[in-house]
């Protein structure tokens, strides 16, 4: 009977220790692609649009959708926010909230949020959903989808 309570006590303390594993990589995650993402407001709200696609997979791969449009691959999408933003009174400053991180997996997660900018003469908004994944390079957007 000892050795039986014995074994379960120690499957009982494995998988919470595994399961302590796996929390703690999930936060490291949710903080790595949170600091991405501060990253990339921090560059915007300096006015460099490179920097903010420094957050973005840089490849012909990626997707953007807004309104009726879908950008495929990193050189078009950095040339479509250059013409929309093509000065610093029109990208005004940039915060990003209600973000909501769901980890799928090791490699990859889904972010949703709120976008708004403040700029003299308006102030538009919206909403967000963002597909991570991780490279050698960190965490890059590999499908941003925003309205």
């Amino acid at each position: 009977m000892k050795q039986i309570l014995m074994i379960l006590l120690l499957i009982l303390l494995g998988s919470s220790f595994a399961f302590s594993q796996s929390e703690k990589q999930k936060i490291k995650i949710i903080d790595n692609i949170r600091s991405e993402m501060n990253k990339q407001v921090d560059a915007w709200n300096r006015g460099s649009i490179e920097g903010f696609m420094e957050g973005y997979w840089n490849s012909p791969e990626l997707k953007f959708v807004s309104g009726e449009n879908v950008t495929r691959g990193w050189q078009p999408t950095l040339n479509r926010y250059k013409k929309s933003y093509d000065s610093k009174a029109k990208m005004g400053v940039l915060t990003f909230s209600d973000l909501q991180i769901d980890v799928l997996s090791k490699d990859a997660a889904v972010v949703l949020g709120s976008w708004s900018l403040q700029r003299a003469s308006d102030n538009p908004h919206g909403k967000f959903t963002l597909i991570f994944r991780k490279f050698k390079d960190g965490w890059k957007i590999v499908h941003d989808h925003t309205s």
